[in-house]
C-alpha cells in the first residue's frame, strides 16, 4: 500500500484529534479543516484517499500535526492531541469488530448526508446529528475517549456536538488508515519516514 495514502489517512486521524483539543480548550477551531474533517464522513464512493478530505490541502493541519508531534523535538502542546489520536485508533479497533454497529453507522451517515443535501446543511444541525450517531453507537463501546479542557466549552451542547462529530470523523480516518495497511507499531518503527512523507505532502502544491 502507498505510504502517501496511509499518511493522508493518518493525517485525518490527527487532524480530528487536534481539532478536538482546540474546541475543548478554547472553543474554536479553523473552519477550513473542520469542514474537511466533517466532509470526510460523507465520502462513500471517493475515487482517491486525498479526495476524501477534498484534496491534500484539506488534511494539512493533520499533516503538520504529525510532523510536529512525531518530530525530533515534540512540543508539549501536542500531548492531549496524541492521547486523543491513539484513543481514536483504539476505539476504532473495537468498532471494527462490531459488524452490526458498522452497518448502523453507515446507514445513519447516509441518512444524514441525504438530509443535509436535500433539506438543510446548517453546520450546527449537522454536528448535532453526527454527535447523535456517535453517542448512540461508539460511546456505547467498552472504551471511551475522555476529553479534557475548559468546562466553559465542554458543558455547552454546541461544543460537545462538535467534539463528538470530530471524534466520529477521526474513527472514519482510522478505519481507512487500517484498511490501507496502517498499524500502530509502524508509527514507532517508521516514524522518521512518516514525518518525511507528511512534510512532503504538506508542502506539495495543489493541482487543479
Amino acid at each position: 500500500m502507498s505510504l502517501d495514502n496511509q499518511v493522508v489517512a493518518l493525517a485525518g486521524v490527527f487532524q480530528s484529534a487536534r481539532l478536538v483539543d482546540r474546541v475543548a480548550v478554547n472553543g474554536e477551531c479553523p473552519q477550513t479543516f473542520f469542514r474537511s474533517s466533517i466532509h470526510s464522513l460523507f465520502q462513500f464512493e471517493a475515487t482517491s484517499v486525498e479526495m476524501i478530505y477534498g484534496g491534500v490541502a484539506g488534511a494539512k493541519l493533520g499533516l503538520s500535526t504529525i510532523a510536529d508531534a512525531f518530530g525530533k523535538n515534540p512540543d508539549a502542546q501536542y500531548q492531549a492531541t496524541m492521547r486523543y489520536a491513539f484513543g481514536i485508533m483504539h476505539l476504532e479497533r473495537k468498532f471494527a469488530a462490531d459488524a452490526a454497529m458498522q452497518k448502523q453507522v453507515r446507514s445513519r451517515l447516509e441518512h444524514t448526508a441525504f438530509k443535509a443535501e436535500h433539506f438543510s446543511d446548517d453546520p450546527k444541525s449537522l454536528c448535532h446529528n453526527l454527535a447523535g450517531i456517535y453517542q448512540d453507537t461508539l460511546s456505547q463501546l467498552s472504551f471511551r475517549i475522555k476529553v479534557s479542557g475548559n468546562s466553559q466549552y465542554l458543558s455547552q451542547e454546541i461544543y460537545a456536538d462538535q467534539i463528538r462529530a470530530l471524534l466520529l470523523a477521526g474513527i472514519r480516518s482510522a478505519f481507512l488508515w487500517r484498511q490501507l495497511g496502517g498499524q500502530r507499531w509502524k508509527l514507532l518503527f517508521n516514524r522518521k519516514k512518516i514525518v518525511q512523507t507528511a512534510n512532503v505532502l504538506s508542502n506539495r502544491p495543489e493541482t487543479h
